[in-house]
């Protein structure tokens, strides 16, 4: 039997209450991987803000622009970026010292709970009792639904947590009570949304956050699309702790340049960052050894840098709705390439180097300023897709002959004058459309007939007259178009028919001109023979004549 409980002095009772009620009061308390998120945002902030102000400091004056407002300009733009770190600074440091505080609270508590140990040391006490005062505590903790120090139970980690039966009524703080989600941190304290919702966005701390997690935990797949709000424009630098990653998603947010360090995401396969504001990349970028699927469209590049060739292990690329002026020549050592698509840009021309692209299967180029094609796209002999819609192409190479793959081209909306005879020695070719190229294209090559495989073709708004002969033997052909084009050859009802009614309307021409000439020729042979007899009879009378005798 116990000894006969002591009873708990009124004013113990109320301080450890007191203290309890002090710590429900408390904010949540940030994770250690907001912490470290805040500590590392806090540390890359002044690199990025001498980053981004030299970016400004390198912006070209339009020539429409008076020197005075440019300069004002750029001077708005700087001003805004460092109204913008500093928020980050401030939202960063709230982080770190709230959790210095919670420091300070745990060796607060632990003291308390040392001196309330020691007190029921001196006075003892029933069992009972001693379980209705730590059961009441812990009550009270479980109800907070928050831990103290991780950074005590990190000391503690070999003693384990507080021994509840050593009457330390503390202990439950440290032991079985989850911990808050860490991305609420952030929402109570700067009323942000947080992950989880259609119009959800996350702060920079809280992006920060989730890289130091995704880090820890070895994630493989991170999906950011349209989750970030529109203040950030550069990412942390901890991106480059995501060793383990291969998929990554920030496409449709706001970024306006990607951190060196993400270079070290050796891991990743996919990246996709399209539809941010984007004006170059790293020359880390170069270092992805083993990305596979790249989509930048719909940004603001202008160029990309020579180690881009250094992605050799690329087999889909989507760059289209930019503002390239230029590739690198070092776009031919992507000698994996399948897919690669720079529609919508200001492209002059393609480098020659392209050639070496020997496994490219699709070559979207519409919506450029391109004047012609390298003869070294009949190297490409994989190639089945090349669409120039809206260019100002004016002639294709005679290499194009090579592309035995050949499947479909469009070089419609160009200047295009004539199409090679060559182009016809591509017999696969299945879709073929060069309308739109209006007084400058005349004529269809006359071997067109080689492109026995042909099902569609589009020449219309064009010059051209009359059809070849050998357009008789597209025997497959289920589309064909020719509106605003003045045909006269076949006339244009028959045009209203269908395809396979103009390829038979000119099989029966060629085959009755055919006929006309077959039977003009007998008719030549025949009025030649008889004005050879006659010729011949002629002479025969003239030479029976000079020999008969003559009369005395």
């Amino acid at each position: 039997m116990g000894k006969p409980s002591k009873p708990r002095p009124p004013g113990l009772l109320e301080a450890v209450e007191e203290i309890m009620k002090v710590y429900r009061s408390l904010p949540p308390r940030p994770s250690v991987e907001e912490v470290e998120a805040a500590m590392a945002v806090t540390r890359s902030a002044d690199g990025e803000e001498e980053m981004r102000i030299e970016e400004i400091g390198k912006m070209q004056k339009p020539p429409d622009v008076p020197d005075e407002l440019f300069y004002v300009l750029q001077e708005v733009r700087k001003n805004l970026v460092l109204l913008r770190a500093q928020e980050q600074r401030r939202e960063a440091m709230y982080a770190v010292e709230l959790d210095k505080r919670f420091q300070v609270f745990d060796e607060l508590v632990q003291r308390a709970s040392k001196l309330v140990s020691s007190e029921e040391g001196e006075g003892g006490g029933e069992e009972e009792e001693e379980e209705k005062f730590k059961a009441r505590y812990d009550v009270m903790v479980r109800r907070t639904g928050r831990s103290l120090s991780f950074v005590m139970e990190e000391k503690d980690e070999k003693k384990g947590a507080m021994d509840v039966s050593n009457g330390q009524v503390f202990s439950s703080f440290y032991s079985e009570v989850p911990s808050e989600s860490s991305v609420l941190f952030f929402s109570l304290s700067y009323g942000s949304s947080v992950v989880g919702g259609d119009t959800e966005k996350l702060s920079v701390i809280q992006v920060a956050s989730l890289i130091e997690t995704s880090a820890k935990n070895g994630i493989g797949v991170l999906d950011l699309q349209g989750k970030l709000m529109d203040q950030i424009e550069w990412l942390p630098v901890s991106l480059g702790k995501l060793q383990d990653i291969t998929e990554l998603n920030l496409s449709e947010n706001r970024i306006m340049a990607l951190p060196p360090s993400v270079g070290g995401l050796r891991s990743l396969t996919k990246l996709d960052v399209h539809s941010n504001q984007l004006i170059n990349l790293p020359d880390s970028f170069g270092e992805l050894c083993n990305l596979a699927d790249l989509d930048l469209h719909a940004n603001r590049f202008k160029s990309l840098p020579p180690s881009f060739g250094n992605l050799t292990s690329l087999v889909n690329l989507d760059l289209s709705s930019n503002q390239l002026t230029a590739l690198p020549d070092t776009l031919g050592n992507l000698t994996n390439l399948r897919r690669l698509n720079v529609e919508t840009n200001e492209l002059e021309e393609l480098p020659y180097t392209i050639g070496s692209c020997t496994a490219l299967v699709e070559l979207r180029l519409d919506f450029n300023q391109l004047k012609a094609l390298p003869e070294a796209v009949g190297k490409l002999e994989c190639l089945e897709v090349i669409t120039l819609h809206y260019n100002r192409v004016k002639s294709l190479p005679t290499t194009m002959a090579s592309l035995s793959e050949l499947k479909e081209l469009d070089v419609s909306f160009n200047e295009l004058e004539v199409i090679p005879e060559s182009l016809c020695f591509a017999t696969s070719l299945v879709k073929l459309n060069v309308g739109r190229n209006f007084a400058d294209l005349t004529a269809l090559p006359r071997s067109i007939g080689n492109l026995e495989m042909l099902e569609e073709l589009d020449i219309s708004s064009n010059q051209i007259r009359v059809l070849p002969d050998s357009f008789q033997l597209l025997t497959k052909l289920s589309v064909f178009n020719a509106d605003e084009t003045p045909l006269e050859v076949p006339p244009r009802h028959v045009l209203k028919l269908g395809a396979q009614a103009v390829v038979q309307h000119m099989a029966d021409l060629v085959s009755a001109r055919t006929r006309s000439v077959q039977r003009a020729g007998a008719a030549g042979r025949k009025g030649c023979w008889f004005r050879l007899c006659s010729v011949f009879r002629s002479r025969r009378k003239k030479e029976m004549t000079s020999m008969s005798p003559v009369k005395a």
